[in-house]
C-alpha cells in the first residue's frame, strides 16, 4: 500500500470507464472512504492529471497520453509514499511526453510522493531527478555509477535548455553510457 506502479502500457481495464479504472484503486487502497468521499477523492486524482472531462469515458475512447494520465491519477489515488514507474512516457509523441513530465513535475512537488521512474532517456532523466543511477549492461547488470543532480526546483525545461549544470549533469551521463560504461564492459 505504500508504493504504486505506473507502467509502460497504461493497464486500465477496457470494460471500465476512467471513473471506474481510478474508483478500483481507491477502494483497495488503505484509506475507509464514505461513497462521497471516494467520488471526491476519485476526481481529485483526474483532477491533479487533468483528466475530469474523461470521466465517463473508455480506455478506448481517449489518447494514449490521456490513458497515461488515468494510470498516474489511479496510482495517485493510492496514496503511495513512493511511485514505481516503468518508462511512463517511452511510447508517447514528444509534446504529449513534455507535458506529462511537467505534470509529473508538480504532482509529486505538491503530494510530497517520491517517483522511481525507469528511463532510457538522458534529457528526461536530467529533467525530473534528484539523483540518477546508472545501470550496467545485460541479465546481471548492476549499478555502474550514481549521479547527484543538484538543480534547483521547480525547474522549467525552456530555462535549463541554457543552464550549464543541466548541461555539465547530462554530459556525465552520455559519457558514462558511451565511454566509462564501455570500458567496464570490456573489463
Amino acid at each position: 500500500p505504500i508504493r504504486a506502479v505506473v507502467f509502460q502500457n497504461h493497464s486500465l481495464l477496457p470494460w471500465l470507464n476512467v471513473y471506474k479504472n481510478v474508483e478500483l484503486a481507491v477502494k483497495q487502497s488503505k484509506t475507509v472512504r464514505s461513497k462521497a468521499e471516494i467520488k471526491e477523492w476519485v476526481e481529485h486524482n483526474l483532477d491533479l492529471v487533468h483528466m475530469t472531462h474523461a470521466i465517463d469515458k473508455l480506455p478506448s475512447e481517449i489518447s494514449g497520453g490521456m490513458k497515461q494520465r488515468v494510470g498516474i491519477a489511479r496510482a495517485l489515488s493510492m496514496e503511495p509514499k513512493v511511485l514505481l514507474m516503468d518508462e511512463p512516457f517511452g511510447a508517447l509523441d514528444a509534446l504529449t511526453r513534455a507535458n506529462l513530465q511537467d505534470e509529473l513535475m508538480k504532482i509529486c512537488a505538491n503530494t510530497g510522493t517520491t517517483a522511481l521512474m525507469v528511463t532510457h532517456d538522458v534529457d528526461e532523466a536530467v529533467l525530473l531527478s534528484d539523483r540518477i543511477v546508472m545501470m550496467t549492461n545485460g541479465p546481471e547488470a548492476t549499478i555502474g555509477e550514481i549521479l547527484d543532480v543538484n538543480l534547483a526546483r521547480p525547474r522549467a525545461r525552456l530555462e535549463l535548455a541554457e543552464d550549464t549544470d543541466y548541461h555539465h549533469i547530462r554530459s556525465e551521463v552520455l559519457k558514462f553510457l558511451y565511454q566509462r560504461h564501455a570500458h567496464k564492459e570490456a573489463a
